[in-house]
C-alpha cells in the first residue's frame, strides 16, 4: 500500500461530512452536559464562541432527559456576517474556555478529535449497508458494521498511538483479520490464574492446538530454554511492535520474555478495540489483550495484578446468577473470563504507583464465547447496534422491530425484560452494579426479538455497593464505597441517560414509538418487577426509581478534564462530574 492509498478515505467531501456529523454531536452532548447553553434563535438555536465573534446555528428537537436531537443538515457556522465551513477542530478551540479545556489537555483532545474524524471518513467510504440488511447479518458483521462508537463521548475514537497502517489493520470497522503474537513469559515474573476446574496445560492446548503448542515448545528448546519454565501470553501485534519490543527490551534480552511468533487462529477486533473474537473457531474464547493506546479517557492496558483475581470474580458472579430465580427467569447469562495471565515488570513496578500505565502493558484474559449457548434459530448482536443509524437515517432497532412483526411497545417490553430487569434485580437484591453499556452487552435474538441478554467485561467493571454484602476474600476488590445518594445513578446514568435516552429519541424521530410511549413502557416493566418482588419493598423506597429527578452525571466533562485517566477504577464515584439534575422520565408514570 502506498502512502496515498493509505489515506484514500480522506477526501474533501468526506471530511466535510465527518466534521458536520461530529459538530452535530458536540452541540447535542455539550448542551446536554450544560457546557454550552444554546439560545433560542428564530425557529432554531444558536451557540456563540467564547469571544462572541463566531455563531453556530441549528435546529433541534428537545426531548426527555434534556436530550438535544440536532439536525446535522441544519448546522451553520458564521463569523461577523460571513459563513464559514464547519471545522470540528476550530469548534473546540473557539469554545475551549466553555469546555474547560486546559493547555495540557487541549492539543491531546484535538488529536483525539482528528482521529475520530479520520475514522468517520473511513466508515463513510465503506459500501453502505442498510439497517435492514444488517439486521439479518451475522454477529461479527454487525459488530464491525457499527459507525458511531460510544453515544455520549464526542471524541470517542481517538486510538492515539495507531498510525494509519495500524488503524487499517486493527480498528474494528476495517474488519481486518488479525493473528495474535505469542510470547513465552518466565514463571518467575508471570502468573496464570483460571476458574474452577481449569488447568494451564489443558486450557492452552485447547486454545492454541497441539501442533502450535509443540511448535512454540521447540522454539524455546532451540534456545536452550525449558518450556516448563514459561507461560504463554497472547499479545496484540501493535503492543509487541510498538511497546514491548522496546519498553521491555531488558526482559527480552534476559530471556524473561521470548517472542514465539503468531498463532494460527484469525481474530476480529471488537468494538472495545483490544478484545478479539476468534473467527477461525467461534466456539473458542475471546482474547482480551493489553493495548497501550489512548482511547476515550484511558490508556487501554491490562493490569497483571488485576488479572490474578479475575477468574474467581467471574466464578462468584456466575454462581450468583445461576442461583437466583429472578435472574434465571430473565434468561440472563454472563460470559465468564475463564483464565488470565499477567506479567510483572519488577523495575517499572518499583518506579510507579498502582494506576501507572507502565503496570498495564502485558496481560491477557480469555472470555467465553456466547456462540456455544445459541439454540436453533437464535443469533447474536452487540447491544450497541440498537443505537446504530444507517446512511438513510434508519435505525437498527427499527429494523429489528419491523422484522419481529410485533408492536413497537411489545418489542420494547421483551428487550427490557431481558436487559433491564436483571440490572434492577442485581441492584436491589445485591447492591450489585454492572457497566451495562452497549459494547458490554450481547443480545440473543430470534426473528428480530430479543430473547435474552449476555453481560460481559465482568471483573474490571462490576461493583458491589452494599457495604454489608458478604464476599469471598478473592472477590473483595469489587466492593466499592459509593455514597448512598449516588448508588442509583448506576441505573439513572448508565442505563437511562447513556443508552435509553438515545434509543428513545431514535425511535421517536423515525415515528416508530412516541417518546412518552417508550418511557411509559420502561415504567410498566419497572413496576412489574417491583410488584413481583415485594420482599425488596424497603429497598424500592430507599432507592426510588420514580423519584422526580436525579443528578446529571457528565461523561464528556471527565474526558475534557483529564483525557488520560478519567476515573480511578478503585473509586469510580469519586471522579463523577455532577452538574444539576435531570427530570426523571419515569416520574410522570
Amino acid at each position: 500500500m502506498t502512502p496515498a492509498e493509505s489515506v484514500a478515505h480522506l477526501s474533501p467531501e468526506r471530511w466535510a461530512q465527518a466534521n458536520r456529523l461530529l459538530i452535530r454531536k458536540a452541540l447535542a452532548e455539550f448542551a446536554h452536559e450544560r457546557l454550552i447553553t444554546p439560545e433560542v434563535d428564530g425557529e432554531g438555536y444558536a451557540v456563540r464562541s467564547d469571544d462572541g465573534r463566531t455563531v453556530y446555528r441549528f435546529t433541534a428537537v428537545r426531548r426527555a432527559l434534556d436530550h438535544w436531537q440536532v439536525d446535522a443538515g441544519s448546522v451553520t457556522r458564521e463569523r461577523e456576517g460571513s459563513e464559514l465551513p464547519l471545522s470540528a477542530l476550530d469548534f473546540v478551540i473557539e469554545l475551549k474556555e466553555s469546555l474547560g479545556l486546559g493547555d495540557a489537555v487541549l492539543p491531546v483532545y484535538l488529536e483525539e478529535i482528528s482521529s475520530t474524524l479520520s475514522g468517520t471518513c473511513y466508515k463513510l467510504a465503506k459500501h453502505p449497508v442498510t439497517s435492514a440488511e444488517l439486521a439479518s447479518s451475522g454477529f461479527q458483521a454487525i459488530e464491525t458494521g457499527m459507525t458511531e462508537g460510544h453515544p455520549c463521548f464526542v471524541a470517542n475514537n481517538g486510538r492515539l498511538g495507531f498510525g494509519v497502517h495500524e488503524y487499517l489493520s486493527y480498528a474494528p470497522e476495517t474488519a481486518h483479520p488479525v493473528r495474535l503474537v505469542w510470547l513465552a513469559a518466565h514463571r518467575s515474573r508471570a502468573a496464570f490464574t483460571a476458574g474452577a476446574g481449569i488447568g494451564y496445560e489443558g486450557f492452552i492446548r485447547a486454545e492454541l492446538g497441539e501442533e502450535t503448542v509443540e511448535r512454540f515448545g521447540r522454539a524455546l528448546t532451540a534456545q536452550g530454554l525449558d518450556p516448563a519454565d514459561y507461560l504463554l501470553i497472547p499479545v496484540h501485534p501493535w503492543q509487541w511492535w510498538n511497546k514491548l519490543s522496546v519498553t521491555f527490551a531488558a526482559e527480552v534480552a534476559l530471556r524473561h520474555l521470548v517472542p514465539l511468533g503468531e498463532g494460527d487462529d484469525e481474530y476480529l477486533a471488537q468494538q472495545s478495540i483490544r478484545t478479539f473474537f476468534n473467527t477461525s473457531d467461534p466456539h473458542k474464547h475471546y482474547v482480551k489483550t493489553a493495548l497501550s493506546v489512548l482511547n476515550m479517557g484511558f490508556m487501554r492496558g491490562l493490569s497483571a495484578a488485576y488479572m490474578e483475581a479475575t477468574p474467581a470474580i467471574n466464578d462468584w458472579l456466575a454462581r450468583l446468577v445461576d442461583d437466583d430465580p429472578v435472574l434465571r427467569e430473565t434468561g440472563l447469562t454472563i460470559i465468564r473470563e475463564r483464565a488470565a495471565v499477567g506479567y510483572r515488570h519488577l523495575e517499572y513496578e518499583r518506579a510507579t504507583d498502582r494506576s501507572s500505565p507502565y503496570r498495564r502493558m502485558l496481560a491477557a484474559l480469555w472470555r467465553e464465547s456466547p456462540v456455544p449457548s445459541l439454540k436453533d434459530g437464535e443469533s447474536l448482536a452487540t447491544m450497541a447496534s440498537l443505537l446504530h443509524v444507517d446512511h438513510d437515517g434508519a435505525s437498527f432497532a427499527g429494523a429489528l422491530i419491523e422484522r419481529s412483526g410485533l408492536a413497537p411497545a411489545e418489542w420494547l417490553r421483551r428487550y427490557l425484560r431481558a436487559y433491564y430487569v436483571p440490572l434492577l434485580h442485581s441492584f436491589y437484591a445485591y447492591g450489585l452494579a454492572f457497566m451495562p453499556h452497549g459494547e458490554n452487552t450481547v443480545l440473543v435474538l430470534r426473528d428480530g426479538v430479543v430473547r435474552r441478554a449476555v453481560y460481559k467485561d465482568i471483573a474490571e467493571e462490576i461493583v458491589v455497593m452494599d457495604p454489608d454484602a458478604v464476599l469471598p476474600p478473592e472477590v473483595a476488590r469489587v466492593r466499592v464505597a459509593v455514597p448512598e445518594d449516588r448508588r442509583l445513578l448506576s441505573i439513572f446514568t448508565d442505563v437511562f441517560d447513556c443508552f435509553f435516552r438515545f434509543l428513545a429519541a431514535n425511535l421517536a424521530g423515525e415515528g416508530i414509538l412516541a417518546e412518552d410511549g417508550f418511557w411509559r413502557t420502561v415504567a410498566e416493566i419497572s413496576r412489574e418487577y417491583q410488584e413481583a418482588n415485594p420482599r425488596l419493598a424497603d429497598r424500592f423506597r430507599r432507592y426510588d426509581l420514580f423519584a422526580p429527578e436525579f443528578a446529571l452525571s457528565c461523561l464528556n466533562r471527565l474526558q475534557l478534564r483529564d483525557n488520560r485517566q478519567m476515573v480511578d477504577l478503585a473509586d469510580p464515584s469519586g471522579a463523577l462530574q455532577l452538574v444539576g439534575t435531570l427530570r426523571n422520565p419515569l416520574a410522570g408514570h
